[in-house]
């Protein structure tokens, strides 16, 4: 004979819960369902005030609730105001308040820092109804505390007008709501602190570049005037040209938005201005031609500016002997993944026997054939009709350059 079933005595102070109906297991999954939805909208990245509007949404649906409502305590005036909400009018969201003190349940919650339930409003002795749920015939609430930085937001909280009542189990739906809006708080706290530090950075870059434009243009000055004081065009002249093209650079990247991109066509013309200035009284004409914003890493946009400064230097001096009508074409574009810049100039051309691979004496070629080595380029030299062209070819695609904007 089997022996009879053992009771287990309760231990003193446990309630007796009685088994869950098949409502109440249905109510629990869909808080679970919703309290997922939340979170992957958090996850996301969902902005806070659009995802406090999504989640008052859920909790009231969540929690079988005609209303439900964020509160923000505004500390200095001593009130919550209601910044989202669902079920009231809407006209009141961000403009209603209600008092902070013991004697609402939003103001009990926020005090005793603990979650509130009241299922009979009417007949409550801890705290009064307010007047704006006496408004709309309000029986039931129930609240959690919405932590913010530090201190507490606010309140998350959830109301109904039918007699059914909220549970504990209610609460911990409610709870993971809040924590899910107070999580979206953080994150959006920390994306302001690190742009804020971005911000910052680039300030310092820009005001760094600013200072360095400064210092070269001032030794470009000094260079022109030591050369002027031996009145010809002389290496000291050739000289301030290279400082003042770097110069350019930095001017780019202090006065742009961008402190890690210059764009080339932008600079080229600069660099094309400048040789125009630095010539006078000759009559020298720089056309450059580029793409719309070839953008490229600093290091290598200077590279580039010097090249085209000694070519174009180059062109003045040897293809226009009589130094009139001088013409250089300067051309920068984008195909096949490949940045094409170029020279030309209508002069001349180049001497019989030109070998660009061979050794040369001139400063300004050894330059420029070092400056395209260093930065992966080809080189190449052609007679045009008339005059010469030199044309340089690099991978654009590198981890020093960026794509063409549009």
């Amino acid at each position: 004979m089997a022996p009879p079933p053992r009771l287990v005595e309760p231990k003193p102070g446990s309630a007796h819960i009685p088994p869950a109906t098949g409502r109440e297991v249905e109510l629990r999954v869909r808080q679970q369902e919703f309290l997922a939805k939340l979170g992957v909208l958090a996850l996301k990245g969902t902005p806070f005030a659009s995802l406090a509007e999504q989640a008052v949404q859920l909790v009231a649906e969540g929690l079988d609730a005609e209303f439900c409502k964020i509160l923000q305590y505004l500390p200095d005036e001593h009130a919550f105001v209601l910044r989202a909400g669902v079920g009231w009018n809407k006209n009141l969201i961000g403009v209603a308040k209600l008092g902070a003190d013991l004697q609402s349940p939003a103001g009990y919650a926020l005090r005793t820092g603990k979650p509130v339930i009241s299922n009979h409003l009417a007949h409550e002795g801890r705290f009064q109804t307010p007047e704006l749920l006496h408004l709309y015939g309000i029986q039931r609430a129930i609240n959690v505390i919405l932590q913010g930085e530090g201190s507490p937001y606010g309140v998350l909280e959830a109301d109904s007008r039918s007699p059914q009542e909220f549970s504990e189990n209610d609460i911990a739906f409610l709870q993971g709501a809040a924590n899910i809006l107070g999580m979206s708080m953080d994150r959006e706290r920390v994306e302001r602190d690190l742009r804020s530090a971005l911000d910052q950075q680039k300030m310092l870059l820009k005001e760094l570049n600013h200072r360095v434009k400064n210092s070269l243009q001032l030794v470009a000055s000094m260079l022109e005037l030591q050369s002027g004081s031996k009145g010809r065009m002389s290496e000291l002249e050739e000289a301030s040209k290279r400082v003042m093209a770097i110069a350019r650079a930095h001017e780019h990247l202090y006065r742009g938005t961008d402190v890690t991109r210059i764009d080339i066509g932008q600079y080229l013309s600069d660099i094309g201005r400048e040789i125009e200035r630095s010539a006078a009284p000759c009559n020298i004409d720089v056309n450059v031609a580029a793409a719309a914003r070839i953008l490229v890493n600093p290091d290598r946009a200077i590279s580039l500016a010097l090249i085209v400064n000694e070519l174009v230097t180059n062109a003045v001096k040897h293809a226009y002997p009589n130094k009139s009508g001088c013409t250089v074409w300067v051309r920068a574009d984008v195909s096949d993944h490949t940045l094409t810049v170029s020279v030309r100039d209508g002069g001349i051309g180049l001497p019989e026997g030109f070998d660009l691979r061979a050794a040369t004496k001139s400063l300004g070629m050894r330059i420029v054939k070092s400056l395209a080595q260093q930065i992966h380029a080809d080189l190449a030299a052609r007679r045009a009709n008339p005059g010469a062209e030199f044309i340089l070819r690099l991978p654009f695609f590198l981890d020093d350059a960026v794509s063409p904007g549009p």
